[in-house]
């Protein structure tokens, strides 16, 4: 089949994490899918840090497991360390991350997407769109070639235009070694489409053999180790890299002002605005200029490879700064490098001009996806690039679009976020971001999500029926504790060794394992409850479930009365193309702010920077209630 005779059900442009995501989801509901790339051997490249997951992010991941996603699947295959982060903190906070072997990443996404249905993939440079009036109908590549599509998914991360700065030196480049995109932000700029700059950076790679390890503090995994996928596929790691972590010191501080007038970010080359969360380590120097220290993550870059990834020490300084700089850090005295931190500016697009199927206003069929949203990191863009492969498979069937509301995952919240109140610096999920945290926890993802992407097609049934029974044993196990009485005898020694007062009559299991200076595993000797966990074969993942249940009931009861709440204005639909400059008694900011933004419910409108409760009111007048 030609590439020149071919109309494509969707077209996605660009090949990170983003693109890798919608390209699977789209093939993967049936839809004759393209993705477009620069370079076939970067398909979901680690361009920054060569880990997945994080504080809010791991969350993120499970939950695209659950929708039928590959980056938990191709993360455990991969991954040379695990770790549950904030397991000392109430479950909302746990948090998973994995380190990968960068190379073996990138592999096996291909891999897998060359086995996925539906996918054909081109090397070649998108530098313009085809449209026709409002609507969009393929695209234009660097060879000349025009690609017809009924939808297009934009997903250029930082390749837009992309300006590479080090020192005093600037070219044009999406990442180190590979070219700018041109000609996407122009065409979208001429329909109407208003665009702005980012910036973003990375840290030096260096050579691990020339770092001396003593000097500094091993950090290994966890002893023991979970995984990021729900399904089977994938195990536990049984062996493990670790990473080692070092600090700044004054004299290193002292080296990096040295360079601060010939620094990009200080003389005003660079206009754009950086991660308030993932600073450089200048900008944290000259914001933080009493602290005396700052920590340096050294983090291996794969299974075999000697490179290293030096995280915390992101920077545009110039060379000979850099070098002088790490030197002064415990354990890099006689480093060697492999390249040289640099940061990149690229344009985005301000996100308030997408709807929540992450489909652009202005033009139908078209979708952003990622970094061109605003957005930092492989979690967040892979998760839109998800939402906005499955909403254009959806447009091209005749569908009603997929939204995920706020009290249903992470990834509602992210898109929720951009789509309602816009971002001027990247964005990056955190756990204070979501006011139903404790419903959206990572451990509980599938049961969230696994049967919406069930009814998506993205889900098999055997994974659907695998969350029933989960879900099933679950409130099997819960029944038990709560109807089973165990005597004193059996309590006390448990008690006791927990320094706990002892109770002198029997009681339910539900009231005793609901205490939270008591777990699970405490109960090893509690026979009616080993008997029948192993006669109804309930393992971890159940007990886990029913344990946040008991310590967590009242939380978990609380947060899901007021999304039900707000699921009642989430209800209260406001007409398309809504005049809000004739309601007068509305706010001049909240009509200024309505109009741009048109939120599809009185829920999305609460949400907006400059919306009063009183203008709520207003609009719920106007709309009958």
């Amino acid at each position: 089949m030609s590439l020149f005779s071919t109309t494509y059900d969707v077209i996605v442009v660009g090949g990170g994490h983003a693109g890798s995501e919608a390209a699977a989801a789209a093939a993967n509901m049936g839809a004759h899918t393209l993705l477009i790339t620069m370079n076939l051997q970067n398909i979901a490249q680690m361009s920054c840090n060569p880990a997945m997951g994080g504080i809010a992010k791991g969350q993120i991941v499970r939950e695209i497991d659950a929708l039928g996603g590959y980056s938990a699947i191709v993360t455990d295959k991969t991954a040379i360390q695990f770790k549950m982060l904030n397991k000392s903190k109430g479950p909302a906070m746990w948090s998973p991350r994995a380190q990968s072997d960068r190379m073996q990443f990138a592999e096996c996404w291909r891999t897998m997407l060359e086995q996925t249905k539906n996918l054909d993939f081109y090397q070649d440079s998108v530098n313009g769109l085809l449209f026709e009036q409002d609507k969009i109908i393929g695209v234009k590549t660097a060879l000349g070639l025009e690609i017809k599509s009924k939808t297009v998914v934009i997903t250029a991360g930082t390749f837009l235009n992309g300006l590479i700065h080090i020192g005093d030196k600037s070219f044009g480049g999406g990442r180190a070694g590979e070219g700018a995109s041109k000609g996407i932000t122009e065409d979208l700029v001429a329909k109407g489409f208003e665009a702005g700059r980012m910036k973003t950076g990375t840290p030096p790679r260096v050579d691990g053999r020339s770092l001396d390890y003593s000097k500094m503090i091993e950090q290994p995994g966890d002893e023991n180790t979970e995984k990021f996928s729900y399904l089977p596929v994938t195990k536990n790691l049984t062996k493990q890299r670790s990473c080692w972590l070092t600090y700044t010191n004054p004299k290193v501080h002292n080296l990096l002002r040295e360079g601060f007038e010939r620094s990009p970010m200080f003389n005003g080359r660079i206009k754009s605005t950086g991660p308030r969360y993932c600073p450089s380590v200048e900008d944290k120097v000259n914001r933080f200029a009493t602290k005396e220290r700052h920590q340096i993550f050294v983090e291996p870059e794969g299974w075999t490879t000697c490179e290293m990834y030096v995280n915390g020490f992101s920077t545009s300084l110039p060379e000979d700064i850099q070098d002088k700089a790490i030197r002064a850090i415990e354990g890099f005295e006689n480093v060697k490098f492999f390249r040289y931190g640099y940061a990149i500016e690229y344009d985005y697009f301000p996100p308030t001009q997408l709807t929540h199927s992450l489909e652009t206003k202005l033009v139908k069929n078209l979708f952003f996806a990622g970094q061109i949203n605003g957005t930092t990191g492989y979690e967040e863009a892979a998760a839109q690039g998800l939402m906005a492969g499955v909403n254009a498979a959806l447009k091209v069937q005749g569908k009603d679009s997929f939204i995920l509301k706020r009290n249903e995952a992470y990834i509602g919240v992210l898109i929720d976020d951009l789509i309602t109140k816009g971002t001027e610096e990247p964005y990056r999920m955190f756990t204070s971001r979501a006011e139903y945290r404790t419903l959206l926890r990572q451990d509980n993802a599938d049961l969230r999500l696994t049967p919406k992407a069930f009814e998506l097609g993205l889900a098999s049934k055997e994974r659907n029926d695998r969350v029933l029974e989960k879900q099933r044993k679950t409130n099997l196990l819960i029944q038990f504790l709560e109807k089973t009485s165990v005597k004193q005898e059996e309590i006390n020694p448990i008690l006791e060794a927990k320094n706990l007062a002892l109770v002198n009559q029997s009681m339910k299991l539900f009231k005793i394992a609901a205490r939270p200076q008591l777990n699970f595993s405490d109960f090893k000797n509690v026979k009616k409850l080993n008997i029948f966990i192993l006669d109804n074969n309930i393992d971890s993942a159940i007990i886990e479930q029913a344990e946040i249940h008991l310590k967590y009931s009242g939380y978990i009861a609380k947060e899901k009365n007021n999304a039900d709440k707000l699921n009642r204005l989430e209800n209260v639909m406001i007409p398309s193309q809504f005049n809000y400059q004739k309601v007068k008694s509305l706010s001049f900011e909240a009509r200024e702010k309505l109009s741009k933004i048109q939120p599809t419910s009185i829920s999305q409108a609460s949400r907006i920077s400059g919306v009063s409760p009183s203008d709520i009111s207003v609009l719920l007048v106007y709309m009958g209630r």
